[in-house]
């Protein structure tokens, strides 16, 4: 029985612990599952009195258990910070809570019937992964979105250091292709790790994060004010959406500019692409087909923006980069943020 259907047919009182859009799309799957909710709660330091959410007054956790003698817990915001996740467990510790898996894009949930109906996809895009470590990423990430358990997420944790030891190759990057580049984040990554690294095409198209990209003091930089996509374009983003744009026309939209990074590339040789680019991953992976037919790279692809990515993309990848090893990890985030797909030249 998978997360929604449990909910449903649970007899607690259901409360979403924070606000905005993870729960706005919570309270979107309870109107279609005739599930209702019971209260909105804040963290301490983001309590206002007189607040309210969708209706319902905001309230602090503490309220609600002098209101409820049992009730559920539902997480709906995203996060790495190491005293969030404490709260977080210490309300775990008390009350039942879970973290329903609503996409970042799209509607599409991870139902026991959608599992059904990819379950032949999904088991294919297992069997590419190369190491049982993968493997066992790969099936609590399965188990997590069914599930909402937290269990399966911390499960699903590796350092990301390791990840620079014992998959990635630093020495052999000399020019890298950073799609998603936000403010410079992963290029100071990789300025950090890559001891040969002599340039870095870091695409960012939202204006915010590339006048921010652009203050990186590093010659070897060379911020692009595009987006990776299948072909030249501009495209209409909501620019009010969280970490980035986000396509889609509700609140205030704005054309950015997009391009393919076969285009942005040039016939230039690339080492190591990186895409993390806000649900956009396949129609980039699209764009960098002579790229990567060309020069073979190494690939990162994030995996977590829409449902269908954790199946569907792994085999994409594995279908322009048949020689490839493709191995699964994921860093420490609530909701399952953070996927990463590794496809590496095999040597």
């Amino acid at each position: 029985m998978d997360i929604w259907k449990y909910l449903s047919a649970s007899d607690k009182p259901k409360v979403i612990y924070g606000m905005g859009n993870g729960a706005d799309k919570i309270l979107s799957v309870f109107a279609d599952y005739g599930i209702e909710c019971s209260g909105v709660f804040a963290s301490d330091d983001f309590y206002r009195p007189g607040k309210s959410f969708h209706g319902m007054p905001v309230e602090r956790y503490s309220d609600l258990c002098r209101k409820y003698r049992d009730f559920i817990v539902l997480v709906s915001f995203a996060t790495s910070l190491p005293e969030v996740r404490k709260n977080i467990l210490a309300i775990a510790s008390e009350r039942e809570l879970y973290a329903p898996c609503v996409p970042v894009y799209g509607d599409t949930l991870f139902t026991d019937e959608y599992y059904k109906e990819h379950s032949s996809e999904i088991a294919s895009a297992r069997q590419l992964l190369c190491d049982e470590r993968s493997s066992e990423i790969f099936d609590n990430i399965i188990s997590y979105r069914l599930s909402g358990r937290l269990e399966f997420l911390f499960k699903a944790e590796d350092d990301p250091d390791e990840v620079w030891k014992e998959i990635l190759r630093p020495g052999d990057y000399r020019i890298i292709a950073d799609c998603g580049a936000y403010t410079g984040d992963t290029a100071s990554q990789f300025i950090e790790k890559c001891p040969n690294l002599k340039r870095i095409l870091a695409l960012e198209p939202d204006p915010r994060n590339f006048r921010r990209l652009r203050t990186l003091e590093d010659d070897r930089v060379i911020p692009i004010n595009k987006g990776a996509w299948d072909k030249a374009e501009q495209v209409e983003f909501n620019m009010g959406a969280g970490r980035g744009a986000a396509q889609g026309k509700q609140g205030k939209t704005v054309l950015l500019d997009f391009d393919t990074l076969d285009s942005v590339t040039d016939g230039e040789r690339i080492d190591y692409i990186k895409y993390d680019v806000e649900g956009a991953e396949d129609k980039a992976l699209s764009g960098s087909i002579k790229t990567i037919e060309r020069c073979a790279p190494d690939l990162l692809v994030s995996l977590y923006h829409r449902t269908e990515d954790i199946f569907k993309l792994i085999e994409k990848v594995h279908t322009l980069c048949p020689a490839h090893k493709l191995y699964l990890r994921r860093f420490s985030y609530i909701p399952d943020w953070d996927i990463n797909l590794y496809a590496i030249k095999r040597t």
